[in-house]
């Protein structure tokens, strides 16, 4: 069994990832997945907003993902992310600016004065998915 599997990750913009990982841990819909090489096959969708992060030549790499789909074979990770972006690019003060507002706006949809509130919490997600990657501790 191979020590490294491809990890690919695209959105409709760019590619982010295309390279030999040794592990990765994916924020899919019903909770986290450890890919380490060899792992079986599966395809699921991803979370709304999760971080997204990955072992590479011995750094811990992080992103921010905004929804899509994962799939898993045994030699590679293929990620269609609606959007996605990498630790480095993520301004924290512009992102918790934008976790607060997106709060908010969540919150007066429980209040009934939102028209759309799968939107605001999903773009409170999306926030707070930016957020996390840019605080999130390097190993």
């Amino acid at each position: 069994m191979a020590d490294t599997l491809l990890l690919q990750l695209v959105s409709p913009e760019r590619v982010l990832v295309d390279e030999q990982v040794t592990e990765a841990q994916i924020p899919a819909l019903d909770g986290f997945i450890g890919v380490l090489p060899g792992h079986a096959p599966l395809v699921s969708e991803l979370k709304t907003g999760g971080v997204l992060s990955y072992q590479a030549e011995g750094k811990e790499k992080v992103l921010a993902v905004y929804g899509g789909f994962v799939e898993v074979l045994p030699d590679r990770v293929r990620v269609l992310a609606d959007g996605a972006e990498h630790r480095e690019e993520i301004d924290l003060k512009a992102a918790q600016e934008q976790l607060a507002k997106a709060t908010a706006a969540a919150q007066n949809t429980q209040q009934g004065t939102q028209e759309n509130p799968d939107a605001a919490i999903a773009e409170m997600q999306r926030a707070q998915a930016r957020v996390d990657a840019a605080v999130k501790p390097s190993n």
